[in-house]
């Protein structure tokens, strides 16, 4: 699950979608797992439901999976996902399970499955 941006229906007028926006990435940053943490202690999460907040860096569509990476300042984590895929540059909160594709040493691939959207 991806939450991009707040709406809002009738005639709320733009204070109303500004302050609606601010509280929604308030309570995204309260609750998102620092990716930097993930990164330190791979095995800890792995098979956990998390949620990370940042900025996408890259994104890229293979034939085989499409996924991005996400920044949020203590780290980059890829994110697998079977939706549309987000643009550079823009902020996203996302909501998945953690997997750690393969560990040898001190090196890990680790990737975030994105939970499908809800319908």
């Amino acid at each position: 699950m991806r939450c991009n941006r707040a709406t809002a229906g009738g005639n709320s007028g733009p204070k109303f979608l500004l302050l609606s926006a601010l509280a929604l990435a308030a309570c995204a940053s309260l609750v998102a797992t620092k990716i930097g943490d993930i990164q330190k202690a791979p095995g800890q999460y792995d098979g956990r439901e998390v949620t990370i907040a940042g900025t996408v860096s890259s994104s890229h569509n293979l034939i085989f999976a499409n996924y991005y990476q996400v920044d949020d300042g203590t780290g980059q984590i890829a994110v697998v996902t079977q939706s549309a895929l987000p643009k550079e540059g823009e902020h996203v909160t996302v909501k998945g399970k953690v997997n750690q594709a393969f560990a040898i040493g001190t090196a890990h691939l680790v990737v975030i499955v994105e939970e499908p959207p809800s319908r």
